[in-house]
């Protein structure tokens, strides 16, 4: 399936004084179809645009630019969009081939340059370290803990670090994960409230800092 092919929406997000287009699909079943719960390994999560990506891109506009980032499970790459407005390098990564080709039209919309790849945590291929490795609501299963550490160990420059923000709905995947990460990483954590039209989302920031 290619962009090209769905209903596409764009929403405007403005993160300390910079506004963006974000072009997203409209309308879920032509982009899944089936059971969410039958079928959760193959539901598109990047669908939406989460809170923890909002916390995320602000965070990032605070860092002084440039650094060269990589943000593991991008989807509609909010993320990715903002920390590049903000003058940073970034690549954008995902397992899935159409919230990338999303994100270049986004990309495009708002005239930056971002690279794009295409990334399985299992076996990821990567050519370069990075200052930053980030990424929102990636940690989902347990399955994933071992192999996004050593992505993070491979991938990190000698001085760079590990930014990740979660709903504290998550926390019961989040914690174990932290824990096993203690061994290899110094993690400081965080908690940023994003106050919504109907309620307050509460979304754990954390960053992993390399043990010397």
């Amino acid at each position: 399936m290619q962009s090209k092919d769905l209903t596409l929406e764009e929403d405007q997000i403005t993160i300390r004084g910079k506004t963006l287009k974000i072009i997203r699909p409209a309308v879920l079943e032509e982009v899944f179809k089936g059971d969410p719960f039958l079928d959760l390994d193959r539901f598109p999560f990047w669908f939406k645009i989460w809170e923890s990506s909002l916390i995320l891109a602000d965070y990032l506009s605070t860092i002084e630019p440039p650094k060269d980032i990589l943000e593991i499970g991008a989807g509609l790459g909010v993320a990715s969009l903002f920390a590049s407005s903000f003058g940073h390098n970034v690549v954008a990564s995902d397992y899935e081939e159409l919230p990338l080709e999303l994100l270049e039209r986004s990309a495009s919309e708002n005239g930056l340059k971002i690279q794009k790849m295409k990334l399985n945590w299992l076996e990821p291929s990567l050519n370069q370290r990075f200052d930053l490795i980030v990424g929102a609501e990636v940690i989902y299963k347990r399955s994933f803990y071992d192999p996004l550490i050593h992505l993070f160990q491979r991938g990190l420059k000698d001085s760079g670090e590990v930014i990740l923000a979660h709903s504290i709905d998550r926390k019961r995947i989040l914690v174990p994960f932290l824990h096993r990460a203690e061994s290899f990483f110094h993690i400081m954590t965080s908690i940023r409230r994003l106050k919504g039209p109907e309620e307050t989302s509460e979304i754990v920031l954390n960053r992993l800092i390399p043990r010397v």
